[in-house]
C-alpha cells in the first residue's frame, strides 16, 4: 500500500451516511471514505449477519465491539473480539464473516 497525496484530515464517522449491504442473513452498514486507492470503512454488522460471498480482497480489519467470526475457505475459523485484528492480502485466503450478536469494525483496504 502506498499512502501518498493525502493531506491531514479528520473523520467524524457518525456524520458519514451509511450504505446498506444485505448479507445472506442480516445486514452490514458501511460508512466509507475513499482516499485515492485506499478505502477506509466503519462497518456495523447486525446480529445474525452472514456474508453473502467469499471475499478475495485484502484487508486490515480491527474489531471495535461485538464479536466477529471469520471463516477461511479451507475451513479454519477465527473469532475476533474488541481490540483484535486480522490482516490478509489481495488474492490470499478467501474469507467470509459472520456474527451472532453483531460487531463494529474498522477496515482499511
Amino acid at each position: 500500500m502506498d499512502i501518498s497525496a493525502i493531506p491531514f484530515g479528520t473523520t467524524h464517522w457518525a456524520e458519514i451516511a451509511p450504505t446498506r449491504h444485505p448479507g445472506e442473513q442480516g445486514v452490514a452498514l458501511w460508512r466509507t471514505r475513499q482516499f485515492g486507492e485506499i478505502r477506509v470503512r466503519m462497518v456495523e454488522y447486525s446480529a445474525g449477519y452472514l456474508a453473502d460471498h467469499w471475499c478475495h480482497k485484502g484487508h486490515i480489519l480491527l474489531c471495535l465491539s461485538g464479536e466477529l467470526v471469520t471463516e477461511l475457505d479451507d475451513g479454519r475459523r477465527f473469532t475476533l473480539g474488541p481490540g483484535m485484528s486480522y490482516q490478509v492480502a489481495d488474492g490470499a485466503e478467501a474469507h467470509r464473516s459472520s456474527t451472532a450478536r453483531g460487531a463494529t469494525l474498522f477496515i482499511v483496504d
